[in-house]
């Protein structure tokens, strides 16, 4: 483990040197705060026992330009509010079954078009990354279908349906239906985000696996 003070702030990452106290006299300790972060450097083999892994760290923090380039990608990633917020974050994480039992006391509690469409539309997203693929689009078509009663057609948010429904289907391997609503997600950006959105080459890039999928090469390429 490399501790750098030069590249961290220690008001931000304290840590401290407790061999001193330790009940050990020999043991060289180190007590680091609940947030400390660390970057992998080396993963190697130990020569005396091949199942044992060495693990070079770094120490790190949010003054590192690469994780904090990360943080904000994540945040943008699991955007949202309060328990909402937290659903996505156990998305991320792969905690699936925790991510529906979460977003179904949500569905109980919720007042607005606007909340049940957003919930749906997550557990499609739970269903989907279980691999239970009908049950994920009945989900998204039931968020679908109250965005459509209350949002106007090219609002940015059927988007993000129009492309879960898509990988769903891509994922069936039904890539016919994957185009139609990834064509639908690509047209509502199209109209509703500038040219230089992200956003949009998320669209042509699922667009284009499609047809590489079909091997129809070419227009993947287009």
């Amino acid at each position: 483990m490399t501790i750098d003070p030069s590249k961290i702030s220690t008001s931000i990452t304290p840590f401290a040197m407790i061999d001193k106290h330790s009940a050990l006299p020999r043991e060289q300790e180190i007590l680091f705060t609940m947030h400390s972060v660390f970057r992998i450097v080396e993963i190697t083999q130990t020569p005396s026992n091949s199942r044992l892994w060495e693990v070079q760290l770094t120490i790190t923090d949010e003054s590192d330009p690469q994780l904090a380039g990360l943080t904000d990608c994540i945040k943008e990633e699991i955007d949202g509010r309060g328990w909402h917020r937290i659903g996505k974050l156990m998305l991320k994480v792969g905690h699936f079954d925790q991510a529906e039992e979460l977003y179904n006391e949500l569905l109980k509690g919720a007042s607005t078009d606007s909340d049940i469409a957003d919930i749906y539309h997550e557990l499609g997203r739970v269903r989907r990354d279980r691999g239970e693929y009908p049950e994920a689009v009945k989900f998204c078509e039931k968020s679908l279908e109250i965005k459509r009663k209350t949002l106007s057609e090219d609002d940015v948010s059927l988007a993000g349906t129009y492309g879960n429904i898509g990988i769903v289907y891509k994922n069936m391997g039904e890539y016919s239906k994957a185009l139609e609503y990834y064509e639908k997600s690509l047209k509502t950006r199209e109209i509703s985000l500038p040219p230089t959105h992200p956003d949009l080459a998320t669209s042509y890039s699922c667009i284009g696996g499609v047809y590489r999928n079909m091997g129809e090469y070419l227009k993947a390429l287009e």
